[in-house]
């Protein structure tokens, strides 16, 4: 039998051998065969990969770490308001906390000016100085009789604006992301150390009350070691890109032009970060981002104006799904996705994966944990376990938090704290090392794209400190725990 299979397979092979032979020869005499029959076809050129840009290192540090940073407390804390479309928010939760004073109101619109000036009027408090030109928030900065500057601006104004107001001796609480670039970042934290003033990113999602719970969860040990965790700002953000009524002069739709990359990491990051105790035990060390191709912005803009519109032609730099790998020097990791040009609906993810179980929020919220893994805590096991670790900040103030609103509620929490640990002299709970850590993924990811997703490294803005910094911990609000 071997010998009739082997008699078999060389008659087979010899004959196909021959065959090819025979017809090659013939149709290489007739000058048929072509070159890439004979040999692979030439590998086309790739583009050259641009230089990879040099990041800002650290400098020597020229003031006093900021790290747990305590000031004198503030009994009655002093608030200005520069910028009023999402700020308006943020002075609704002012009014509506003990121990506050609103004085000033800068808004170029006028509109929201007046919507201001209501929201005081129905919190009962008193109207506040107005401050309408393009330069007053240097006038407003400048006030003797103000502790904190609630900056909420556009991105390109974060900046100069919490800048100044450190420099005039000012607290400021910015809106995400902190700052656009690694220089910027470090800006921040040199006058932060240098004025020995808090800069925190007013990162509501930290607030949230499942990401505060799980939070509880991980600090008890629940999960075990949390070696992954996955955050993502997805928000179908085309219509107000867009719409010439939505973002003021469409800043949003003028930085898609010009940038690619996660402009927005902030959100997803902030509560994964804390968790997973970045700058406060670990540290991230470097990263790699990937993106889609843009599709969404043309798309929209020409059911919006027309095939042959400049808003549907124009070719926009930021591709519609980016998502960037982090690595820290403990050897985690944590995945975090920006998505603002798709019809999804709206997902943090919020995903945390440990060596004891797992949590993920959206688009439900779950728990799996060992020895049962493989499968989702049922419900009423679910809600039990939400019950147990809830986090004392959801039950001293999340019931006032949800009636005043603000996301669900998170916005509340997140301002009440601050003026807490301002009235008290604490520590916050997001200094300015998370705020620029957080943010400085909006240039390094755009730096990764542009050369081919290579790994780019991560700043440590903290200068080594969070090798001895602690964790920050479950707040409790009974004995006030800081």
């Amino acid at each position: 039998m071997k010998t009739r299979r082997e008699f078999l397979k060389k008659s087979l092979f010899g004959g196909l051998a021959i065959g090819m032979t025979g017809d090659l020869s013939a149709m290489t005499k007739s000058g048929e065969v072509s070159n890439s029959l004979m040999q692979p076809p030439p590998t086309p050129p790739r583009s050259p990969m641009p230089p990879m840009p040099s990041i800002p290192p650290a400098l020597p540090r020229t003031g006093k770490s900021a790290m747990g940073l305590r000031c004198d407390p503030i009994p009655e804390v002093r608030a200005a308001f520069i910028g009023l479309g999402r700020g308006g928010g943020h002075l609704n939760s002012f009014a509506n906390t003990e121990g506050t004073k609103i004085v000033a109101l800068c808004d170029l619109m006028p509109a929201r000016i007046e919507n201001a000036q209501n929201i005081l009027k129905k919190a009962g408090r008193p109207q506040a100085a107005v401050y309408t030109g393009e330069e007053d928030w240097k006038k407003v900065c400048e006030r003797k009789d103000i502790d904190v500057i609630i900056n909420s601006t556009p991105w390109e104004l974060h900046v100069p604006i919490s800048l100044y107001a450190m420099k005039c001796g000012k607290h400021v609480a910015t809106e995400v992301p902190i700052a656009l670039t690694v220089s910027d970042c470090w800006a921040l934290v040199d006058t932060a150390e240098q004025t020995q003033r808090h800069c925190m990113m007013l990162e509501n999602c930290c607030y949230d009350f499942f990401e505060l719970t799980t939070l509880n969860m991980a600090r008890k040990g629940l999960f075990g070691e949390i070696f992954h965790g996955e955050g993502a700002y997805i928000h179908d953000l085309r219509d107000l890109k867009l719409k010439k009524e939505g973002y003021y002069k469409m800043w949003r739709l003028e930085y898609s032009k010009k940038h690619s990359g996660d402009p927005y990491p902030t959100h997803g990051l902030g509560p994964i970060a804390q968790i997973m105790n970045i700058n406060r035990g670990d540290s991230i060390d470097y990263l790699s981002s990937m993106s889609t191709k843009q599709y969404g912005l043309s798309s929209y803009a020409e059911k919006l104006y027309g095939e042959g519109s400049p808003e549907a032609k124009f070719a926009y730099k930021m591709g519609d799904i980016t998502q960037t790998m982090l690595h820290t020097v403990t050897g985690h990791t944590l995945l975090v996705v920006h998505d603002t040009s798709s019809p999804v609906p709206y997902d943090r993810i919020h995903k945390l994966v440990g060596t004891k179980g797992y949590a993920i929020k959206y688009p439900e919220e779950k728990i799996a944990l060992d020895p049962h893994a493989h499968q989702f805590l049922k419900s009423d096991d679910f809600k039990a376990m939400m019950k147990q670790y809830d986090h004392p900040l959801n039950k001293f103030i999340g019931e006032k938090a949800k009636n005043i609103g603000g996301h669900g509620g998170m916005d509340y929490t997140m301002i009440w704290r601050l003026i807490y640990c301002l009235q008290k002299g604490f520590p916050l709970d997001q200094d300015v090392y998370d705020g620029v850590t957080w943010s400085c993924i909006t240039e390094l990811s755009e730096i990764s794209l542009n050369n081919r997703s290579n790994s780019v490294d991560v700043p440590d803005f903290t200068r080594g400190d969070w090798k001895k910094a602690q964790p920050w911990p479950v707040i409790d609000m009974a004995q006030v725990l800081f």
